[in-house]
């Protein structure tokens, strides 16, 4: 009777309040959520750790979810139940997802079924868990929002971490020429192995020199930003006429002169992928899914972190000396 009854709780990650990496605490007796109509229940081999979750636990961020909760949206794993409704999948598919409602720092997780995307069997777990947020971010960065176009020239700014290498590998086949920033010698290896045409180490005191060496007159037509409050000031002096910087990340205020975008008449963009269409979603996913397919859409895996480790990872996640490919957990 004993096993019956702890058959269906899971361990996942709980925040009580907001605060430090200490907020995040596993239980090992959380109810496995049920699926509803038009949901999935997924048993979660990995579930990738985004900067952003970090800010959302900090209670510093625009949303705020209701305590306690679970963080984390990208997971992939295999399909454990579905909602009557649910046609597209069925108990034992293998997918990955770019949002979960119940939170994905756990065992078994809950998604709707339009966040659910099957998962190719060129890719394991944990690349599957490194797709979600920083291939669509990528992807509506560059062409959604910072309409790049075949030709033009992109600087991936912060390049080696989840975000940036998708960049990188979506901006070089789609015909971009692209750049990449990294802070050390591995993360600018990676850059170049990724797509990156030119790195550049951003922990140089001339790096921006070189970049403009490197760019001549022509200056950059795209500048996908993950650290916006140290480099936007640079990132306006490095843009072509009519340049966008896009605003991927931020950790702060910083001051700018916008006389600077005059004088090439640029533009900086706000991304947040939260805000896209259910639309824009399927445009990403179908390209990235094509990209799968194609070979190219390869994501790098970085630390690997278990889930009773989760506060480590939101440690290292913000204060790593160089990011090196997308951080997961496993549980």
């Amino acid at each position: 009777i004993a096993m019956a009854a702890t058959r269906n709780v899971m361990r996942a990650v709980r925040v009580f309040e907001f605060g430090g990496p200490e907020v995040l605490k596993l239980q090992s007796d959380v109810l496995i959520p049920d699926p509803k109509e038009n949901q999935v229940l997924i048993k979660v081999h990995a579930c990738g750790v985004n900067p952003v979750e970090t800010y959302i636990r900090s209670g510093n961020y625009a949303r705020k979810p209701a305590l306690p909760y679970t963080p984390g949206s990208d997971v992939a794993g295999v399909i454990e139940g579905v909602g009557e409704h649910v046609t597209a999948f069925k108990k034992g598919d293998r997918v990955f997802t770019i949002g979960t409602i119940s939170g994905g720092y756990a065992d078994y997780a809950v998604a709707a079924a339009n966040r659910v995307f099957p998962l190719s069997d060129k890719l394991d777990f944990r690349q599957g868990a490194a797709i979600g947020i920083p291939y669509f971010t990528a992807y509506r960065a560059l062409f959604q929002k910072g309409r790049a176009k075949a030709g033009e020239s992109v600087l991936v700014h912060g390049a080696s971490g989840g975000v940036g290498i998708a960049t990188c590998q979506i901006a070089r086949a789609c015909g971009l020429k692209v750049l990449g920033t990294a802070g050390t010698e591995e993360g600018m290896n990676m850059v170049l192995r990724n797509g990156a045409h030119q790195a550049f180490n951003h922990r140089e005191a001339n790096y921006i020199d070189k970049i403009k060496e490197y760019t001549g007159t022509e200056g950059v037509d795209v500048i996908i930003e993950m650290l916006s409050n140290i480099n936007l000031a640079t990132d306006l002096q490095l843009l072509s006429h009519a340049g966008r910087v896009m605003v991927v990340g931020c950790r702060g205020p910083i001051e700018i002169n916008p006389r600077d975008t005059m004088s090439k008449e640029s533009s900086i963009i706000g991304v947040s992928l939260f805000l896209a269409t259910e639309e824009e979603r399927h445009e990403c996913a179908t390209a990235l899914l094509d990209g799968i397919e194609a070979g190219w859409l390869k994501p790098m895996v970085g630390s690997e972190y278990p889930l009773e480790k989760a506060a480590k990872a939101h440690e290292d996640i913000v204060h790593s000396s160089g990011a090196r490919g997308k951080m997961v957990l496993l549980p």
